[in-house]
């Protein structure tokens, strides 16, 4: 019997451990790693979970970069804009 096609989601665990945010990004490598050796043992249901898993935590590591991207260009932001009002009461 043919196993179903389930992806892994590990270039998405990697790049989102890589580049966004690194303890969400190690806990979406570790759900897709289980992944290929639950559809090798033939339990789909909990491979497709561990997928599922991956890819929700890769998302959300993706999320809190730009949660923190955001929150840092509007703290250099409001910094500038302080400092800029207390340079023009001199």
């Amino acid at each position: 019997m043919n196993s179903p096609a389930i992806s892994n989601n590990l270039i998405w665990a990697i790049l989102a451990t890589l580049f966004c945010c690194l303890p969400l990004g190690i806990v979406s490598i570790i759900y897709a790693a289980k992944v290929d050796g639950l559809v090798a043992a033939g339990n789909y249901a909990a491979a497709q979970e561990a997928a599922d898993k991956a890819k929700s935590w890769a998302l959300w590591a993706a999320g809190a970069f730009v949660v923190l991207m955001l929150l840092y260009v509007v703290f250099f932001v409001v910094i500038g804009m302080s400092a800029a009002g207390l340079g023009g009461m001199q």
